[in-house]
């Protein structure tokens, strides 16, 4: 059983093969009149993934909030073969879409980490209203900052960049056996077991990435 309350503070395409997901406006602490507009566009490299880059000081840290498709998250489950006796993590949970269907579709018990305060909020009431509390929480922190040692399966939907600096965090605290299911990015320097083409009810095609840590 997982503890509650749900949610948990930290202390702390095919035109020259570019997708456009959705725009993200980002409000950066300390300089409360600029704006820095993210825009999800994300030209394939040659490996079918995609390449990209963050301004600092976010590079390596946080992604735009780009929301998956309910049929993609499914397929990830899937993918991942997702069941009553897992634990996912879904690092950079967003609206929480992850963390309630690998609970209520597929009986696993489920933490999402979001770093960003309206979205935690907001899918920790989700989980409560759904009844899922037993099952699914919402951690309100620093991805970098939490221990996934628990994790049987681990999503990603995050920036080539951002997944390159989780790999060590990944490498250190996951089991062996560990399940790791990325969305478009890759986990450079991993080989992936399986890779599967995914599209969304929009017609948007997704590539998912299946890796088995050793």
């Amino acid at each position: 059983m997982l503890e509650s309350p749900s949610t948990v503070s930290l202390p702390s395409a095919k035109s020259q093969n570019l997708k456009v997901r959705s725009f993200s406006v980002i409000l950066l602490a300390g300089l409360p009149s600029f704006l820095l507009v993210l825009a999800a566009a994300r030209p394939l490299d040659s490996a079918g993934g995609a390449q990209d880059q963050l301004p600092p000081p976010l590079s390596g840290r946080i992604s735009p909030y780009v929301s998956t498709p309910h049929r993609v998250v499914e397929k990830m489950l899937e993918l991942a073969g997702v069941g009553p006796d897992d634990t996912v993590y879904d690092l950079g949970s967003g609206d929480g879409r992850i963390v309630i269907a690998a609970a209520q579709k597929y009986g696993a018990r489920a933490v999402g980490v979001e770093i960003r305060s309206e979205l935690a909020e907001q899918s920790s009431k989700e989980i409560a209203r759904l009844g899922l509390e037993k099952s699914a929480r919402i951690i309100h922190g620093d991805m970098f900052e939490v221990n996934p040692t628990r994790a049987t399966v681990v999503t990603l939907y995050q920036l080539t960049e951002v997944n390159k600096r989780l790999r060590p965090l990944l490498e250190k605290t996951l089991r062996p056996g560990t399940r790791v299911v990325s969305v478009d990015f890759q986990v450079l320097g991993w080989d992936p077991e399986k890779t599967q083409i995914v599209t969304s009810d929009a017609g948007t095609e997704y590539k998912l990435f299946l890796y088995v840590r050793e």
